[in-house]
């Protein structure tokens, strides 16, 4: 099982932790945490084996008292694979890599659904196999019923996290909050410069040195939620703008894997506008 945890930072959370995991038979096999001093904010996440005669129910029980003494915010789960569900445009190289590591048992996830605003027969040439595959198209007049849709379909499949893998359509305000912290976004990491059409273009224009990617939790406020993963490549003048097209592409999906990757064994715990990732 895994135990996550944030609360005020003070004195005894340590130890008071692993004395109830001992105490109910249960073997702690690693433990990560981390004090924000900054906030005063105390992380941790513990990854433990339970004995036989007690269920995951039990252990919550038991858990309770002690998180209701440091005031915490606890989550504690087992290894049942999480639900996801991945969005998706015409730019098919996430969608490829992600389906990928899932068939290679890279990634512990079990996929709901492929969303597209576009037609299955245009999304490349990657191999959906059997997965369920839903066509909603954006009409610019009532993007709002397609958005409803979405959500009808992400709580039917109980999805727990929704993966915009270069979807090219912004969520709206009021879906981006019901998707708060259960959705993950890439992108290229030279916003809030170069916005707009070929920010390749745009960045060999102006003779960038690095380029990259960032994966951050989803929120109102366009690409500037919590940051989970980012990664960067130098480039040349050599390079052509296809070159940077290229390569960025390479690291949108590393990015991206590991941010889902962390996400689904519970490494990333919110810090108000920033995460704590412990990373393995």
């Amino acid at each position: 099982m895994i135990l996550t945890l944030s609360c005020p930072d003070r004195s005894g959370i340590v130890a008071a932790v692993s004395g109830l995991l001992s105490d109910c038979g249960c073997n702690i096999s690693d433990a990560q945490q981390f004090g924000d001093r900054s906030t005063g904010t105390f992380f941790m996440r513990v990854v433990f084996e339970r004995p036989e005669a007690m269920d995951a129910e039990a252990v919550r029980a038991a858990f309770a008292p002690l998180a209701e003494r440091f005031d915490m915010d606890w989550t504690l789960r087992g290894p049942a694979p999480r639900r996801v569900m991945i969005l998706t445009s015409r730019f098919d190289h996430c969608l490829a890599d992600l389906l990928y590591r899932w068939r290679a048992e890279e990634l512990p996830m079990t996929i709901t659904g492929i969303v597209s605003n576009h037609p299955r027969d245009q999304i490349g040439h990657v191999d959906l196999g059997d997965l369920p595959f839903h066509h909603l198209p954006v009409v610019a007049a009532d993007k709002a019923a397609q958005e409803r849709t979405l959500l009808r379909l992400i709580e039917e499949t109980q999805t727990e996290l929704v993966v915009l893998a270069r979807y090219m359509q912004i969520l709206s305000d009021g879906l981006a909050g019901r998707l708060a912290g259960r959705c993950i976004n890439i992108h290229h990491s030279f916003l809030p410069g170069f916005k707009g059409a070929k920010p390749y273009h745009q960045a060999h224009a102006r003779g960038v040195k690095v380029i990259g990617a960032t994966a951050h939790y989803v929120t109102a406020d366009l690409d500037e939620g919590p940051i989970i993963e980012q990664d960067v490549e130098r480039i040349s003048h050599r390079d052509t703008p296809d070159d940077l097209i290229r390569k960025g592409r390479d690291i949108e999906r590393r990015v991206l894997a590991r941010a889902v990757s962390h996400h689904l064994e519970d490494r990333v715990l919110l810090n108000g506008s920033k995460t704590v990732v412990f990373a393995d």
